[in-house]
């Protein structure tokens, strides 16, 4: 069975202070102490805002090298694609992203895809064009849109070396359900919570208040252990971020993989 590593999906929000961060943690020490907890990281910050190098250096640092770091792609490659998207964005995301890459704590580059974006063959095209330059770092492709879910796009994912995200999130038409394979030698999954009723509101925190019981994440655990079967290394994040739910739900996942 191949390594599982549990997270959250960021790492530095202040109504985590008193629930996770123990009391009068610095914001400074926030990475430290994470990195005393969990073993991996998603970066989602990367969304909103192009990392730099100096700036992942120090993250590093102040993890002690304990922590193995999944990066998001900037928006600009994924949300509000350009002319400049694959010229620009996707030369300068590869080099500032060079010290994860030197120090081997890159565990793999998230795409996370629009609901609004289609399958259409324009955006296959785009798909690949992205996937081959982000190669040959580990790479892993989350749908919103479930007319991605072909037995076609699983074998291009596979040829392309990347792997397909697995997610558990509102059950709603054009969301993908619970599905769980592995089209790589890495294994992901996202774990967004089930708030149907604020999946489509503009308050981030309110879409991703939920909190998870542990039956609701028993029934993963079977999922979880086949996926491990069959890659190298699977990697599972909670984004269930508000009032510091992930990091509860994390450490229970952990606990139900061990028992």
């Amino acid at each position: 069975m191949s390594e599982i590593l549990i997270g959250t999906s960021g790492y530095y929000y202040d109504d985590w202070q008193n629930g996770f961060y123990p009391a009068n943690t610095l914001k400074t020490s926030f990475l430290t102490y994470y990195s005393d907890q969990f073993r991996a990281v998603e970066l989602n910050f990367t969304y909103y805002r192009m990392p730099t190098a100096p700036q992942l250096e120090s993250m590093i640092a102040k993890s002690g090298g304990r922590l193995i770091f999944v990066i998001k792609t900037p928006k600009e490659l994924t949300h509000d694609i350009s002319a400049d998207s694959l010229k620009k964005t996707l030369p300068l995301f590869m080099k500032n992203i060079t010290p994860l890459i030197r120090h081997n704590l890159l565990g793999a580059i998230l795409v996370q895809l629009p609901q609004s974006f289609h399958y259409t063959d324009e955006n296959r095209v785009y798909l690949r064009e992205l996937l081959l330059g982000l190669s040959p770092h580990p790479v892993v492709v989350e749908f919103r849109q479930k007319e991605w879910l072909k037995e076609s796009v699983y074998q291009s994912l596979t040829g392309l070396g990347a792997g397909f995200v697995c997610v558990d999130e509102p059950d709603l038409p054009a969301l993908l359900p619970p599905l769980c394979l592995a089209t790589s030698r890495v294994g992901y999954l996202r774990f967004h919570g089930r708030n149907k009723k604020a999946w489509y509101g503009t308050d981030a925190t309110r879409r991703y208040d939920y909190l998870y019981s542990e039956e609701e994440l028993r029934a993963w655990v079977p999922k979880i252990k086949a996926l491990a079967e069959k890659t190298d290394k699977v990697f599972a994040f909670f984004n269930n971020h508000a009032k510091a739910q992930a990091p509860v739900n994390a450490r229970m996942l952990i606990n139900l993989l061990a028992s």
